[in-house]
């Protein structure tokens, strides 16, 4: 059987407890941007006027602002990962994206002039005083995380391929920093090293390792290789694409002023990253706002009609209303997937899923309707909201599925690089319901793969449109 990322027959190198809980860290963090700013008005408001009751006019610039604050600051990327960055361009950038937000607050205030003009003292005391409260406490955070981090917890393995010298500065950078969180596993051997591999950290050849993969994945792989191994290079690209491993170029020469835009340092030395998440930052924001409210209103609207459809479901034959399959999700990982039971109860062979076809006695009459229009995917929205899926995204396949077409098509795994969707781009494209050739699955992980590549806002509303007047209304699943 092939080993696959999630699979429980994977051993995973690194410590993922806090990594877990990321997306709670992240909204945590958001709160207590907030709360900072809130409790920085009131503190200047006492010094200023000796009360902290704030009157009707500033409480809506702070409402303003606050809303601003949700708006902006992901923009500037004040909740994305800081592993290597300094506090001093993180205080800078938080000092840039509490201007940009004063400086709108201001616009409207003065816009709407019934929101009133606040005094200078206060404003200015509140600007400079929430500047210092923001820094203080994302120092507050470092300092916690470099002591979780310093013992080992919440780190990162870490693959350097290549002893060469660079390798050996950047695997000294990560231990003298233990606070990064990354945690040097070893060096892979190539035909351009420059010294000898401590034998205690000596993970083999390239082939070892590439073949390893199938037993533990790394959470990083770093490669210090001059830029003449651009054969090598592509070998470690194509070895890895399937797999939810960041790949980074820690290059030997420091001039790339074309590539400052995907440009990161740990210590001193300059990194590319050359394969990352797809969705960081404002688009990962972007995309977990439109499933939530999206998906919160989508489930309120259809609760009736799904309270309907349970009522048919335990009426067309008997079993539960429900029928749950493990399916593999972002990074691979295994989670359980809803939908409205549309067979007959039966027991398929240990390790087998078998496809749905034209014609199949297992389907019920009714179960037959559910998934021509496609409601027997409704009960989804339920995983939307628990965060295991997008309303669009690659539709995820059974965990076997998986098993068998991960060797057979290229970069098939790749689409887990995002959570998987009710709807996406193949399905709107004509490629639904069964894969009976291989070319029907390789055309529709190249529609995935399109649209992880082109996410967009947009693009998710477009093919939300399409779902709903080409998906609903034809006959390519049963």
């Amino acid at each position: 059987m092939v080993l696959m990322p999630g699979h429980a027959g994977v051993r995973r190198g690194d410590s993922t407890f806090l990594s877990k809980y990321a997306a709670l860290f992240e909204m945590l963090q958001r709160v207590g941007d907030l709360g900072i700013l809130l409790a920085t008005a009131v503190v200047c408001h006492w010094f200023r006027f000796g009360t902290t009751q704030i009157n009707p006019s500033l409480t809506n610039l702070l409402v303003v602002a606050m809303l601003l604050v949700l708006l902006v600051f992901p923009v500037f990327g004040l909740y994305r990962s800081w592993r290597g960055e300094g506090v001093a361009e993180e205080v800078a950038r938080i000092a840039l994206a509490w201007t940009v937000v004063v400086a709108i607050t201001a616009i409207v205030g003065w816009w709407l002039a019934d929101m009133g003009r606040p005094s200078r003292d206060w404003g200015l005391a509140w600007y400079l005083s929430t500047i210092v409260a923001l820094g203080a406490q994302r120092g507050m955070v470092r300092w916690a995380l470099r002591r979780i981090r310093s013992r080992g917890l919440d780190s990162r393995d870490v693959v350097i391929i290549g002893a060469t010298r660079t390798g050996d500065d950047i695997a000294q950078a990560m231990q003298r920093n233990a606070w990064m969180g990354l945690r040097v596993l070893g060096h892979v051997r190539t035909d351009y090293d420059q010294m000898v591999v401590d034998p205690g950290k000596d993970l083999g050849d390239v082939d070892a390792f590439i073949a390893s993969l199938r037993e533990r994945v790394p959470s990083q792989v770093w490669i210090a290789l001059p830029l003449r191994a651009e054969e090598l290079i592509r070998t470690l690209m194509d070895a890895t694409a399937d797999l939810p491993i960041t790949v980074r170029l820690v290059p030997d020469l420091f001039g790339f002023d074309l590539l400052n835009h995907g440009v990161t340092s740990v210590g001193d030395i300059p990194v590319i990253t050359l394969q990352g998440k797809r969705l960081e930052g404002r688009s990962q924001a972007s995309k977990a706002i439109e499933d939530v409210v999206l998906g919160s209103l989508i489930l309120i609207l259809i609760a009736p009609l799904m309270a309907l459809i349970a009522v048919g479901v335990k009426l067309s034959s008997p079993g539960p209303v429900l029928f749950r399959q493990r399916r593999h999700g972002l990074g691979g990982e295994v989670v359980d997937v809803w939908k409205f039971r549309s067979m007959r109860v039966h027991q398929e062979d240990h390790g087998q899923v078998t496809q749905a076809t034209r014609g199949d006695a297992r389907i019920t009459p009714f179960g037959r309707f559910l998934r021509a229009t496609s409601l027997d995917e409704l009960p989804q929205f339920i995983n939307v909201l628990q965060g295991h899926m997008s309303i669009v995204g690659p539709r995820p396949h059974a965990v076997e599925h998986n098993n068998h077409y991960r060797d057979l098509v290229p970069r098939y795994m790749t689409r887990h690089s995002m959570k998987p969707g009710i709807t996406g781009w193949a399905q709107v494209n004509g490629f639904r319901g069964e894969t009976d050739t291989l070319d029907k699955m390789i055309k529709r992980v190249e529609y995935d793969i399109h649209y992880i590549q082109n996410w967009s806002v947009w693009l998710d509303l477009r093919i939300i449109a399409l779902t709903i007047v080409r998906v609903f209304f034809q006959r390519s699943a049963y």
